[in-house]
């Protein structure tokens, strides 16, 4: 039978109620601290809120969104977008709803938080900006320096620590008195809106993770590295590929800028006067117009850090014209002669004095220079000098640094966002709907089959509610439909089987009947037998006796089967069988014969059923309910344990009700006379533990031999 599963729609609105609200709180205080220049920024408050009520994904949103924003106000906001996303994860991940309405927590929280948020701040502003964004932490730094004795860094990280301890402070403090007064059943409402699923309890997630701890890699895991991995891989390659694009436009422009001021200085010299610069130096009085056009040149070109003009000769090059820049502080004198060997970003002197155009690009450790040398030629072609221009991309190397880092700090938070989400999305939508089904279907697999069980399974399958909208959610409706019709098909075969059962039962009743009618001194036997049988069993149940013999199936196939312990009589002759007095021997030994035919009878039995369980433990009381504990019963002379349990306890109920009946050639024992007799027996003919577990239920006994109108209680 199909039933349709009634899915309840769930939405995130309260989630996004809860991410928007703090956004704008973070937004609003943010342009509130900026406008009246406020050391703290109090731009947290919404994001501890939205990871302590929401969770982990919303309060990284929070986050994220807030020092995007932000950013419109202060450029400088995304490069702590990271530090504010930490925070969102810290208060998610060690404090929820009802830890942080503790005060201890609370407190532990805004210290560790405040600390670790300025130590990251000040690591940022160190590597971005070299300098303090904030006055108030620089106006620390000198106090700090003068009473503790702090190194400047070290004034600097602790004047950053101490400034976000107190933003801390505040801003956890504020989210405290909001939390604390937001109602348990609307936090849990905005928590659970998530769902995709009923909400698991803790206990039911570690249950989960108990389950499943055995795998070597859960899905949520195999997406979050495949995520991270193929990003972090994308990310490099298209970092690379562009940082060299970048770096190789800006070498070909920088060169290019390089050969123009180059040009331009070869354009405006009078080839003739660079001899008397050489001869006179500064004290030409052209030298020092010229000299401040070079450097206007060189200003003037973007890139280009250093120009000067040389004059190629066979033993070095003589300057003419050097200026001082960055890395150079003291510039060659106007004729100084310097060797080729001491000039590393010297061409070879034969392109020199081919009057060509010559490149050169030095290398080496920290430095790298693109040098080019544009050649002065007089009016008959010869070589006078050459205006070179060196280009440095060292500090360019630390630009690309620092730039990294900015784009690093900046995507980081984008990062976490994008991991968060697709984790909350694998887990929500994925992980825990499957997880808590194979949990589920595991657990059904290994509980019982009874049909009460079976009932429960189904309502525990359906209240799982799985709503994702996809393949998982049509899962989810089939094994529900295959758990309902499960319960419902074992229910017909219960229904059927305990038809069969009643059946069998009523055909062995009549067979024992049919036996049991051809002695009139039976009377009630078989009833007061088999009541006695499932007396004994269930008091060596209590017992603990035989626990791993006395299943529920043993119990049931013995107390089933218990009428035909006697069917054998059946081929016993009437006129042995009913004779008044007592039988000779060899009457005796026929008598003695209804135990190998009574396995007989039941053998081909069990032959036409298939071998049912029951009706071998029948056959086992019927050819050895008279063999003795001590071994000299018939018909094979077993002993102890070896006799079959089910014909030990027969062989008591068999034993007690023929000596407490009346027969005809003898009057019943009165019951405590029998109790008497079946003491002495124990160890000889009975098993001492069925006979204790027999004795302990004297009370119930009496009963049913009350009930059956036994002669002798």
């Amino acid at each position: 039978m199909e039933r349709e599963l009634k899915i309840k729609k769930d939405s995130n609105k309260w989630r996004v109620v809860l991410v928007v609200s703090g956004v704008i709180s973070n937004v609003l205080l943010f342009l509130i601290s900026n406008h009246f220049k406020l050391p703290f920024f109090l731009d947290t408050i919404g994001t501890i809120v939205s990871a302590v009520v929401g969770g982990l994904f919303p309060g990284i949103l929070t986050a994220v969104l807030s020092n995007t924003i932000c950013a419109f106000i202060d450029d400088n906001s995304l490069y702590f977008m990271f530090v504010n996303v930490l925070v969102a994860i810290y208060a998610s991940g060690t404090v929820n709803y009802s830890n942080f309405k503790k005060i201890k927590k609370a407190i532990i929280f805004a210290l560790t938080a405040g600390a670790f948020s300025g130590f990251m701040g000040a690591v940022t502003q160190r590597v971005l900006f070299g300098v303090t964004e904030n006055p108030v932490v620089g106006d620390l730094i000198i106090p700090l320096e003068r009473t503790f004795g702090f190194t400047p860094i070290g004034s600097f990280y602790v004047a950053c620590i101490l400034i976000n301890l107190l933003d801390k402070a505040i801003t956890t403090f504020v989210a405290y008195l909001v939390v604390f007064f937001t109602p348990p059943d609307e936090a849990e409402e905005v928590l659970n809106s998530g769902w995709k699923q009923k909400p698991l309890s803790v206990e039911e997630l570690k249950r989960i993770r108990n389950w499943d701890k055995d795998i070597k890699m859960s899905s949520s895991t195999r997406m979050a590295l495949t995520l991270v991995g193929a990003s972090l891989i994308l990310v490099f390659i298209m970092g690379w590929i562009g940082i060299s694009l970048y770096f190789e436009s800006e070498k070909e422009e920088r060169v290019e800028n390089a050969w123009n001021a180059t040009e331009f200085a070869v354009n405006v010299i009078v080839p003739s006067q660079m001899y008397d610069f050489i001869s006179n130096g500064r004290d030409d009085a052209n030298y020092t117009n010229f000299e401040y056009l070079l450097s206007t040149i060189r200003d003037n070109a973007y890139g280009v850090n250093h120009i000067y003009v040389i004059r190629a000769e066979d033993s070095g090059v003589r300057y003419i014209f050097d200026m001082a820049y960055e890395d150079k502080e003291t510039p060659y004198e106007p004729g100084e002669l310097i060797k080729y060997k001491d000039m590393k970003n010297l061409p070879p002197k034969e392109e020199l004095f081919k009057g060509e155009y010559v490149y050169k690009e030095t290398r080496g450790f920290g430095t790298w220079t693109m040098s080019v040398f544009n050649p002065v030629l007089n009016s008959e072609g010869d070589v006078i000098c050459h205006v070179g221009a060196d280009v440095s991309l060292a500090y360019m190397a630390v630009y690309m640094r620092t730039f990294i880092f900015k784009v690093v700090v900046i995507l980081a938070g984008f990062f976490v966002l994008i991991v968060a989400y697709a984790l909350w999305t694998t887990d929500v939508y994925s992980t825990y709907p499957i997880s808590s089904m194979a949990e589920m279907l595991d657990r059904f697999s290994k509980g019982s089959d009874s049909q009460q069980q079976l009932d429960e399974n189904v309502r525990e399958i359906r209240a799982l509610n799985i709503h994702t909208g996809d393949e998982t959610e049509k899962l989810y409706r089939s094994i529900c439909n295959l758990t309902l019709s499960q319960a419902e098909q074992m229910r017909s075969i219960r229904r059927l089987s305990e038809s069969t059962a009643k059946m069998q039962d009523g055909l062995i009743m009549t067979m024992a009947d049919m036996v049991e009618n051809r002695d009139y001194d039976m009377g009630a036997h078989v009833q007061r037998t088999t009541a006695i049988v499932r007396i004994v069993l269930d008091s060596l149940k209590k017992k603990g006796y035989y626990a791993e013999k006395l299943t529920p199936k043993f119990m049931s196939d013995v107390i089933r089967s218990a009428p035909l312990y006697d069917v054998g009589k059946i081929k016993v002759p009437n006129e042995i069988l009913f004779k008044p007095g007592k039988l000779t021997d060899e009457e005796f030994e026929i008598v003695k014969t209804h135990a190998i035919e009574g396995k007989k009878i039941l053998d081909n039995a069990i032959s036409t059923s298939n071998g049912d369980n029951y009706l071998k433990e029948a056959r086992n009381m019927a050819a050895y309910h008279h063999e003795r504990w001590d071994g000299s019963g018939y018909p094979e002379g077993l002993h102890g344990e070896v006799i079959p349990l089910s014909a030990r306890i027969m062989a008591i109920a068999d034993v007690f009700d023929d000596i407490t009946s009346d027969r005809v050639y003898r009057k019943a024992y009165s019951f405590d006379k029998a109790i008497e007799i079946m003491e002495s027996f124990s160890g000889t003919v009975f098993d001492p533990k069925c006979l204790e577990a027999f004795m302990d239920a004297l009370p119930e006994i009496k009963v049913i031999m009350m009930k059956y109108g036994n002669n002798g209680i």
